[in-house]
């Protein structure tokens, strides 16, 4: 096995880690609920009135993220994620990962960040669950086919 060090990024992993659990940790903490994207957007989209607007000012902040980092950082610095599918393919994949996260009553971010920091014995499974799932890919896509 070789690492790829022109993609090896541990600073940044580090910093972005450190920024997602804090920003769990302020949310629980303002709001008193669990920094989810899938649930925040669950949410928005069964039109409850009540706390339609702070979901969608989430979300929005969520598409704006990209565009202001583009904007703010210099673009020689950047580069574009290199998605190897077509658009039917990368859309199946969104259904299957939607799909998934109702199953699994949350997403990796509900389950991974904010349901383990609160030693919930449901996001143990799930995250465990979620980790031999990619485990058991990776390998099948570079070792049987």
């Amino acid at each position: 096995m070789t690492i790829d060090w022109s993609h090896f990024t541990p600073w940044a992993s580090l910093v972005g880690g450190i920024l997602l659990g804090l920003a769990s940790a302020l949310f629980i903490l303002v709001n008193g609920r669990i920094l989810g994207i899938s649930g925040i957007l669950g949410g928005l989209l069964t039109l409850r009135r009540s706390d339609a607007g702070w979901r969608a000012a989430f979300m929005l902040g969520m598409l704006a993220a990209p565009a202001t980092l583009a904007w703010v950082v210099p673009s020689d610095l950047l580069s574009a994620p290199r998605i190897e599918a077509g658009y039917v393919l990368v859309l199946i994949a969104g259904l299957l990962v939607g799909f998934g996260t109702r199953l699994g009553s949350g997403c990796t971010s509900g389950h991974g960040v904010c349901g383990l920091s609160r030693l919930s014995p449901r996001s143990l499974v799930a995250t465990g669950s979620f980790m031999a799932a990619g485990f058991a890919m990776v390998y099948v896509m570079r070792h049987l086919f």
